[in-house]
């Protein structure tokens, strides 16, 4: 069986993963504008300036969009099916994702459910995946 793709950090996105790493979302905001981004690159995608910084996300997302994966790729074979998701982060930016804590069912895929994030360890990094929160997460435990 083939093992889960790992990510494997470059300079631009050192930063992010090493968040993770700490469980904690880092992203990227203008220092011009203010809009925070993802993904990590060095100029913002809004207004082009080279002042960015990093900081820590509060972790808050609500679920945007999602697809329910029935033919997983190389080293899913045990997760399937599986959803992909898209999340709206509380900060603004959107963010493809994992979710855990759920069946990948359209019942329990709700839009707009308040999730948060958790990490997990996969080679060399850690991948923030999002969890239902609050009442969602109650809900989801029924």
């Amino acid at each position: 069986m083939a093992d889960k793709a790992v990510p494997v950090p470059t300079p631009e996105t050192q930063p992010f993963w090493d968040g993770c790493a700490a469980d904690e979302l880092r992203l990227q905001r203008c220092t011009d504008c203010g809009k925070p981004y993802f993904y990590p690159r060095p100029v913002c995608p809004d207004c082009g300036s080279r002042n960015v910084e990093w900081f820590t996300a509060s972790g808050r997302a609500t679920l945007y969009s999602y697809v329910i994966n029935h033919r997983p790729a190389p080293g899913f074979a045990d997760d399937g099916p599986y959803a992909i998701a898209v999340v709206q982060l509380e900060e603004g930016p959107r963010m493809m994702t994992s979710l855990s804590g759920l069946p990948a069912t359209p019942e329990a895929l709700v839009l707009d459910m308040p999730l948060e994030v958790t990490f997990e360890p996969r080679g060399d990094v850690s991948l923030p995946l999002f969890k239902p929160s609050g009442s969602a997460a109650t809900e989801a435990n029924r």
